[in-house]
């Protein structure tokens, strides 16, 4: 088992442990209904070309992926919030690997629905090297095919931990992306994909840097 596996199995014995049964029952059942829509299927696939993005960071400075891509691989983490403890576990997985991606001449972002400055928040905690891109009403999720309406049954649940998206993300929406990891080529070709709409299955970090 690797370190991130390890953290997310630790992490899944504690929330057992606090959050009560109603609450994980209805997040079960929410997994199971994305898993009827196809989205691992219906999304940007290995060969495909990932569409240009212009997104602020967390400094609210633009960053495209032209800029990125000049001669150099991208890695496009996308995750849900910061308010999402397995996004965070992904996010600091990524960030003790980071030499070892920037070694492959490639460059690493992350990119939620979730406003600059909520951002700008977590990577501070974390203190996260890369940067950390705001996707508003996860427009550029949606042109990947990787976004979804959280259910109506779940909202409630959310705001009972403390969890308000519209807090977050500065919307009415309640959407988000599911938790996705994308390589591509220095052409903008996807090279390697990671989706699960089951946010706590998460990337195997040394098949992402092998294929980089």
């Amino acid at each position: 088992m690797n370190d991130l596996a390890h953290q997310i199995e630790t992490l899944n014995i504690e929330l057992l442990k606090q959050v009560p049964e109603e609450i994980l029952g209805a997040f079960q059942k929410s997994i199971q209904d994305l898993k009827s829509l196809n989205i691992e299927i219906n999304s940007l696939k290995v060969g495909d070309k990932i569409p240009d993005f212009s997104l602020k960071n967390a400094v609210n400075d633009t960053i495209t992926s032209d800029s990125i891509l000049r001669n150099r691989k991208m890695i496009i983490a996308f995750y849900r919030g910061s308010w999402c403890p397995y996004c965070n576990l992904e996010l600091r997985a990524l960030q003790e690997n980071l030499l070892r991606i920037t070694a492959k001449n490639t460059t690493l972002v992350a990119i939620s629905p979730q406003s600059s400055d909520n951002s700008l928040t977590l990577k501070e905690k974390h203190n996260l090297q890369f940067e950390v891109l705001t996707d508003l009403h996860n427009a550029y999720a949606k042109q990947l095919g990787i976004t979804f309406q959280l259910q109506d049954f779940v909202i409630p649940h959310y705001q009972t931990l403390g969890i308000n998206l519209e807090d977050f993300n500065k919307d009415q929406e309640n959407k988000l992306p599911v938790p996705a990891v994308f390589a591509v080529n220095e052409n903008g070709i996807i090279i390697y994909k990671f989706l699960d709409v089951n946010y706590m299955n998460r990337i195997d970090i040394e098949e992402l840097i092998n294929v980089l």
